[in-house]
């Protein structure tokens, strides 16, 4: 969670800061960009599980053409490995959800502010550490918001590309509750752990809520 949640925010930052500073051709690299996002989490994932697959995956075909290794990598059956590139399909999936998040922040910024700023003498890093982020904090917290709560209940994503494996090494809350029910049958067990993470999720997003709204009346 940490480890995606942190790189779909870097990312989608960078992307929505590149994306208006494209001007007119930024709705066309925005609508690409949303793609990923726009796709169904099922198609993402076998998507993924073809580029890494170990027998004809382009992954293992471009390293073994560039003679980076000798033999066929596993990258989905080996623990080192498959969290890896869990996070990395999560992260190309849902960074542009964060993205189009931050554009809406930085649409709103008025111009006269950066304007105001450059008369002063101010740079590119002037702006953005004086008017760009502090005026994107309340779109960052939304954003984290909802990526902390969608990333800690991730499922569909976990289960197509391993299953929880190997070995359980991939396995998520959402995943193993899932497992308790229908392979284990342990229903008592299993509706502890839903509401449990229920719990654990609205907590969350109350105290990030919490932060934004003490955020907001120190601005006022």
């Amino acid at each position: 969670t940490v480890a995606s949640v942190t790189l779909e925010f870097f990312l989608g930052l960078t992307a929505a800061l590149a994306v208006e500073s494209l001007h007119r051709a930024g709705r066309s690299a925005r609508t690409f960009l949303l793609i990923p996002w726009a796709l169904p989490t099922a198609i993402i994932a076998v998507l993924w599980m073809w580029i890494f697959n170990d027998q004809y995956g382009i992954i293992n075909a471009l390293l073994l053409t560039s003679g980076i290794i000798n033999s066929p990598v596993a990258w989905l059956a080996k623990p080192q490995t498959a969290m890896p590139v869990i996070i990395l399909a999560d992260v190309w999936k849902t960074f542009p959800f964060v993205m189009i998040i931050l554009i809406a922040g930085l649409q709103s910024i008025p111009r006269e502010m950066y304007d105001a700023i450059e008369i002063d003498g101010g740079n590119a890093w002037h702006k953005f550490r004086y008017i760009t982020l502090p005026s994107l904090l309340p779109f960052i917290f939304l954003a984290l918001i909802f990526r902390i709560i969608q990333a800690f209940a991730i499922f569909d994503l976990v289960y197509v590309l391993t299953g929880g494996g190997p070995g359980g090494f991939t396995e998520t809350v959402s995943v193993y509750s899932y497992f308790t029910f229908m392979r284990y049958l342990d229903f008592g067990y299993g509706s502890a752990m839903v509401v449990a993470m229920v719990v654990i999720l609205a907590l969350t997003g109350w105290l990030l809520y919490s932060l934004l709204l003490k955020k907001h009346e120190m601005d006022r």
